[in-house]
């Protein structure tokens, strides 16, 4: 299903009508999908070598400023240093669903190419969020993103696969965004404190849009809150007990352990970063894929 169609069916339900006739029009799409391949999918291309190209001099910048009505009217820090979403809320508001939909137009039209490589950042991380949310509340109620099984391929799980948004005329999925965009064009760790999965495991979904003047700081920001809190790096006894993100993708945050533990280090309070750079013993890893929502408070 189409981004397009995927905000008609929300804006139906936000308005008290049946969607299930939307979701019948659609299945047969989905089937061939899963079994052939969604037939747009940007997979195949060098998506790196498209969206290289930036210009060093350019004052442009993308207005952020509906993505961050949304944030600041649903988007919620808890007591425990978790921001977690009010899907339920932004859901039933109709005039919110299409201001979503309304900026997700806004990211589509943007020529990348004209903006400054961190104002491409900022456009690419806030996209990767805002497309994550709609992909949410397109299935909404859910216990966990991984429920959403859209992505093409018999064996293909959870909804990063598929392809939801076009950005000068490439069809891109999540996947496309964050490991053949962001990943391959920055040389840059924190891009996984900065996408947000919409998971109480994940790096806090960001409570103000990124932008490229802020970049910098929000980046430092997000990978001090996420490493300082034991979702992310914790101690049990003696063992180090890691994120999975740091297992996932270790090979970005250095090529040794006591690199990647570096790394994580260079963001943690003075006493946890003492006892990362002097740790030699056992690291185990975890994560937790309960939806980042405002109704989940106990995870």
């Amino acid at each position: 299903m189409s981004i397009s169609s995927a905000r008609t069916g929300r804006l139906l339900s936000a308005v008290g009508l049946d969607r299930r006739d939307v979701m019948a029009a659609t299945c047969g799409v989905l089937l061939s999908g899963l079994l052939l391949g969604a037939p747009g999918e940007a997979g195949a291309m060098d998506l790196a070598e498209a969206f290289k190209d930036h210009d060093p001099m350019s004052t442009r910048t993308v207005d952020h400023s509906l993505w961050a009505d949304l944030l600041s009217a649903h988007v919620r820090e808890g007591d425990d240093g978790v921001t977690r979403v009010d899907y339920a809320a932004l859901a039933a508001s109709k005039a919110d669903l299409e201001k979503l939909g309304t900026y997700l137009d806004i990211l589509q039209d943007t020529k990348v190419s004209s903006l400054s490589r961190d104002e491409q950042f900022a456009y690419w991380a806030n996209l990767y969020n805002a497309v994550t949310v709609e992909v949410i509340l397109d299935h909404y109620p859910v216990r966990s993103i991984r429920d959403i099984n859209i992505s093409p391929g018999l064996f293909s799980s959870g909804p990063w696969g598929k392809p939801l948004v076009t950005v000068e005329g490439k069809d891109l999925s999540l996947d496309n965004i964050e490991h053949d965009i962001l990943r391959k064009n920055w040389d840059e760790p924190r891009v996984h404190y900065a996408v947000n999965c919409a998971s109480y495991g994940c790096p806090n979904l960001a409570t103000d849009p990124y932008t490229g003047k802020t970049l910098e700081a929000q980046l430092d920001a997000a990978a001090r809150a996420y490493v300082n809190h034991p979702r992310g790096v914790r101690f049990d006894g003696s063992k180090l007990v890691l994120s999975k993100i740091f297992d996932w993708y270790g090979k970005d945050f250095g090529t040794t352990r006591d690199e990647q533990l570096a790394a994580i280090a260079a963001h943690a309070a003075p006493d946890l970063a003492e006892r990362l750079a002097t740790h030699s013993g056992r690291i185990g890893y975890e994560y937790d894929w309960t939806l980042n929502d405002t109704a989940n408070t106990d995870s």
